[in-house]
């Protein structure tokens, strides 16, 4: 073993002797480290807005133009805004580290994109801007009421939503479904959307996209000792999720649809949201599962079913693949979660509903204002050939 020079032993001293300092460069190195981290999933996270969830949308076969603009220009809305809003403290919060602002923001942007899923194609692209700057302060407002304490109505850590299966999810298809009920003309109603080869292999490509890095969007805030955990348990909720969807489909439909595969073997990323950090791996594949049939059985039979009886199209299915999978998430963190009030739970699941619901339902009264297209999913009414 080498021997250490006088001047190595007389540095060793001196460090041992500011005991003070040493340990705060060791906490703002370690701080250094964890935001790295949080930046990696940050990134993550953005690949999944907007390759993700821009390829998915591209199932349209003449709207794939629209559905990647409408994507690149709802996330560039979004993100500014949440974070620019919460920088002026309205809603009693003071900011905090600004990649976590990142972050959150990004929630929000995913949230909007759900909610613009429902009325893709059917909107003009200007309203999409509009849509995006009315949706992002409404999304606050529920999130400031379930996971802030707004308004003394939630007591602090008495909901458990760690992945968003309520507060991004849930809401999105929900105020999406809201402002679908405004923006669904006669002839929107009986216009074909339409799909081909090409379109339905981008959409599983941004499935995938999403599958691929759903394990960040859950673990991104959540404790570093409880990041493993946390993304072994989202990659088997997928994963059961995925071989559901297969099994559910063929029973369902007797063969293969595309778009169920594309969808719902993304609910177990969903559905694990409110329980990631929590659930066992058994329970994690058993709530994908779950999720996958659930969703699976919506696209097939209740999306049909509910058009027919409401008159209303929910053009990517938002419902069946983050609204349903999403409340039974929510559902089942009262089982899953030590300690978790079930009433308190389920009262912050009913608050998001009908805020969700609410809003969009004004949200869209106000949008419709601005006129409609002439012809629902297609890109030439917008777009240079």
């Amino acid at each position: 073993m080498r021997k250490l020079k006088w001047p190595c032993l007389l540095g060793l001293l001196i460090v041992a002797a500011m005991p003070t300092a040493g340990m705060c460069a060791g906490e703002e190195s370690m701080s250094s480290i964890l935001d790295i981290q949080k930046y990696d999933r940050a990134i993550h996270i953005m690949a999944m807005l907007l390759v993700g969830f821009g390829f998915l949308m591209v199932f349209v076969k003449k709207y794939g133009r629209s559905a990647l603009t409408a994507t690149f220009l709802l996330v560039s809305t979004a993100i500014p805004i949440y974070i620019c809003v919460d920088s002026f403290g309205w809603l009693g919060k003071a900011p905090g580290a600004i990649i976590d602002e990142l972050i959150l923001a990004e929630f929000a942007a995913a949230s909007l994109l759900i909610c613009a899923g429902a009325v893709l194609g059917r909107l003009k692209m200007p309203q999409y801007l509009v849509l995006g700057a009315l949706f992002i302060p409404c999304y606050m407002l529920n999130e400031w009421i379930i996971l802030e304490n707004g308004f003394g109505i939630i007591p602090l850590g008495r909901f458990a939503d760690t992945g968003g299966s309520i507060i991004i999810h849930a809401f999105g298809a929900l105020f999406g479904l809201g402002v679908a009920l405004t923006m669904t003309t006669p002839k929107e109603l009986v216009a074909a959307v339409e799909t081909d080869d090409a379109s339905d292999r981008f959409s599983m490509l941004g499935s995938m996209v999403l599958w691929l890095f759903w394990p960040s969007f859950c673990s991104a805030l959540v404790p570093p000792e409880q990041v493993p955990a946390t993304v072994v348990n989202v990659i088997l909720a997928l994963s059961g999720a995925t071989v559901a969807t297969y099994f559910s489909t063929v029973t369902l439909r007797r063969k293969i649809s595309v778009a169920d595969i594309a969808n719902a073997s993304l609910a177990g990323g969903v559905a694990i949201g409110s329980t990631c950090d929590h659930a066992t791996p058994t329970q994690s594949i058993i709530i994908g599962v779950l999720a996958g049939a659930l969703s699976t059985f919506g696209f097939a039979v209740i999306l049909p079913w509910l058009q027919k009886t409401i008159k209303k199209v929910d053009t990517c299915g938002v419902m069946y693949l983050h609204g349903l999978p999403g409340i039974m998430g929510g559902l089942i963190a009262i089982f899953v979660v030590k300690g978790l009030v079930g009433s308190e739970q389920l009262k912050g699941i009913l608050i998001s509903v009908v805020i969700a619901l609410v809003a969009g339902y004004t949200v869209g009264k106000l949008i419709s204002i601005l006129g409609r297209r002439t012809v629902p999913y297609l890109d030439s009414e917008e777009f240079a050939e």
